[in-house]
């Protein structure tokens, strides 16, 4: 959908209906309909805090997303809001609203465990709004980043000698932003001013120890430093009186705090700028249909009571899209084929040469539109696929040659051979007669243009089948000594080894042809897949080096914190990517 795309309202993306996450088919296919890349902002944290306002207010509008009015959690599962994005061109700005976690009607957590996890793995951008200060208390309410490595796998089969899981999760995870409402206190760190981001850093420092409450305490810190190297802080006032709240959305502008409303404009501003496309590992661009299959593969994935595999839900998609690739190509190829080939060709090589070219067409679409072909599965089934249509072309094309030769032979042929039937050449001396007009015809036919591939060998059997016309007006004939007649007898045996020798000579040829034009396919798909690889090549690199950076300056922080062995436990993530990153291009790629 281009920038057109009109939804008035939110529509839900996932239900939360009895405890059971179900995914809504109109939602789908709003987003199956997007093929711009999508900038995917999701909020989630406690209810009753406000994070409806604020997507409300990221979608430049008062109403939309429910605010709510009570002490009741007001959004059930995850709501999405598409629209043309306002500071990206070509772009189409998702936004998604949570059901509050938390919630005391649900009763337990495990749905908002999954909600949770559910827009990490969608979203570019993660804004967790809570109420009030950093403390124990709003960590404590974020417990679900400490259960996202019991509930997400990065790899589908790890190696047992990787590192952990998690180490592979930052390239799928997306950036971090703490919105903290009604934020009471004053921004000064040993009498200094700091800015919300210090704040943020101050807040997540670990304590020493290896009691249980300090474990406690270092744990969320950790995974969120772990898991979300780069993140942002934002805090707000107040946004009025506190009677006013349960009808902000009827509020005017001048009604609320000034200080609020410019720390809202300043959220947007940077959420707007700075929130990036939704990638996937290998810097993947998400649009809608990509973001529609990962949606139902994580759903289904949650409801089937597995862990939710990342590399899977690529995978999944990448088989969606390598599929649809192999049929663009071989689309493609049959009309360019469709247009440009006049059958029967004049030779095998002009049918070969013309395959090649369009074989080379059909490549660079599938490499177009393919990702994540692991092994090159789906590009062998389009070699497959495209030497199939070649050996196809062939049998067509020697066919329409043989047809057409055959046509010519008859209408060239067919009356000299009723003139044999009429006795025309029963006379005596009449056989060099008939053998002087043979020759003739044969002359005219080979003067015939674009006959093709069969040319000699449709003339040859038709000749062979009248093999025994000619023998007879040989032994009849008078006129002919048996000297000449034995003589002539081994110059047809001649003329027919002569024959059968260049019948073979372009069998032999046409094979080596085939030979050259399969070596020449395989030589293509590995050209362009190289090509490809090297293409992408230096955006892996760049995604490796971004998380590298980031894991190097949290090992210092850890390092000057004086945590060892976390530090320790890092450094080994580091190292495994850096081997990562030197691996060379694989030799055998096809």
């Amino acid at each position: 959908m281009a920038s057109e795309i009109h939804m008035p309202a939110p529509k839900c993306l996932i239900e939360n209906t009895n405890g059971q996450l179900r995914v809504n088919p109109e939602a789908l296919k709003i987003l199956s309909a997007i093929r711009q890349p999508v900038v995917v902002v999701a909020i989630v944290g406690p209810y009753r805090t406000g994070k409806s306002y604020l997507m409300n207010k990221l979608a430049g509008k008062k109403k939309g997303f429910s605010l709510g009015s009570t002490v009741q959690s007001h959004t059930k599962g995850i709501w999405m809001w598409c629209m043309p994005h306002p500071k990206k061109p070509d772009h189409t700005l998702v936004l998604l609203d949570t059901e509050g976690l938390g919630d005391v009607e649900k009763g337990d957590n495990q749905n908002d465990s999954w909600i949770f996890v559910l827009v990490v793995l969608l979203s570019s951008t993660f804004v967790y709004n809570s109420m009030g200060i950093i403390n124990q208390q709003a960590m404590d309410q974020l417990h679900y980043v400490t259960e996202l490595t019991h509930r997400i796998r990065a790899k589908s089969s790890p190696d047992e000698h990787e590192v952990q899981d998690s180490a592979n999760f930052v390239s799928f995870f997306p950036d971090f932003v703490w919105t903290l409402r009604d934020f009471s206190l004053e921004l000064k760190l040993d009498g200094q001013p700091i800015t919300a981001d210090e704040y943020l850093e101050y807040s997540l420092k670990l304590k020493q120890g290896n009691d249980k409450k300090t474990k406690n305490f270092n744990e969320p810190r950790l995974c969120i430093r772990k898991f979300f190297p780069e993140k942002k802080c934002f805090i707000f006032d107040p946004p009025a009186h506190r009677r006013c709240l349960s009808h902000l959305e009827h509020l005017q502008e001048e009604d609320l705090n000034p200080e609020f409303r410019e720390q809202v404009a300043d959220f947007c501003f940077y959420i707007l700028r700075h929130s990036k496309a939704k990638t996937l590992s290998g810097g993947i661009t998400v649009n809608g249909p990509r973001l529609e299959s990962l949606v139902l593969t994580y759903v289904n994935s949650i409801s089937s009571g597995d862990l939710t595999c990342m590399e899977s839900a690529v995978l999944a998609l990448a088989e969606i899209e390598n599929l649809a690739a192999v049929q663009k190509a071989i689309d493609h190829y049959d009309q360019q084929m469709g247009q440009k080939l006049k059958l029967p060709t004049e030779t095998l090589q002009e049918l070969l040469d013309l395959h090649s070219a369009t074989e080379k067409e059909a490549i660079e679409v599938f490499m177009k539109h393919s990702f994540k072909d692991v092994d090159q599965v789906f590009q062998k089934k389009l070699g497959d696929k495209l030497q199939a249509k070649l050996d196809d072309f062939c049998k067509q094309n020697m066919k329409a040659s043989s047809d057409y030769c055959m046509a010519l032979i008859q209408d060239s042929f067919h009356p000299l051979y009723e003139d044999v039937k009429q006795g025309t050449f029963s006379k005596p001396g009449c056989y060099y007669i008939f053998i002087k007009k043979m020759n003739e015809l044969k002359d005219k036919y080979h003067q015939v243009p674009r006959k093709g591939v069969q040319t000699g060998e449709t003339l040859r059997k038709y000749l062979d089948s009248k093999e025994g016309v000619v023998d007879a007006l040989l032994q009849t004939d008078q006129s002919l000594t048996e000297k000449e007649k034995e003589i002539e007898v081994e110059r047809m045996k001649s003329e027919a080894a002569e024959a059968a020798n260049k019948m073979l000579e372009e069998m032999q040829k046409k094979n080596e042809q085939m030979m050259q034009e399969k070596e020449a396919s395989y030589q293509e798909h590995v050209k362009q897949l190289t090509e490809k690889m090297e293409k992408e090549r230096p955006q892996l690199i760049a995604d490796q080096e971004r998380v590298l950076a980031l894991k190097l300056q949290e090992q210092e922080r850890l390092l000057q914190e004086g945590f060892q062995k976390e530090s320790m436990k890092l450094h080994v993530e580091i190292l495994y990517l850096k081997k990562k990153q030197e691996e060379p291009l694989p030799c055998n790629i096809l």
